[in-house]
């Protein structure tokens, strides 16, 4: 693919474990890899992931901090679902840490685990809608 090799075992060594993904198993399925890849690094860069949208609340001027919680997810919600550049923005925080195989199996299934990874993206960040209004002050 590249001239460059990725550093694949140092990669997935960073990854935290989550408990319902199974261990090590080739990816067959994009709900396959939605456990055993996104999710894992959704978990590691879940503090990125929380700073990036808090960015984007405030300099779209999203008034978390005067709404409450229920409005904080609704918020949260329509800023992730319409907002172009921060959908890509998140993409690429989880896609610049695939490895040379994952990155090819996302390149065959792109538009279904882009839907996925973004879902749980969204219901991540709705989950911590007040560390996200906190971040963005």
């Amino acid at each position: 693919m590249t001239d460059f090799p990725r550093p694949d075992a140092a990669l997935v060594a960073l990854r935290p474990t989550v408990a319902a993904a199974p261990a090590s198993t080739p990816e067959s399925t994009p709900g396959d890899f939605l456990h055993a890849t996104l999710r894992p690094l959704l978990k590691l860069q879940n503090p990125l992931l929380l700073a990036v949208v808090a960015d984007f609340v405030r300099d779209h001027h999203v008034p978390m901090a005067t709404a409450d919680a229920t409005d904080q997810v609704r918020l949260l919600g329509e800023l992730l679902a319409r907002n172009t550049k921060l959908r890509y923005t998140v993409v690429g925080l989880v896609v610049g840490s695939f490895t040379t195989d994952e990155l090819a199996f996302y390149r065959q299934h792109r538009p279904e685990l882009n839907r996925r990874l973004l879902e749980l993206a969204t219901r991540r960040v709705q989950d911590q809608a007040a560390a996200v209004a906190e971040l963005s002050r």
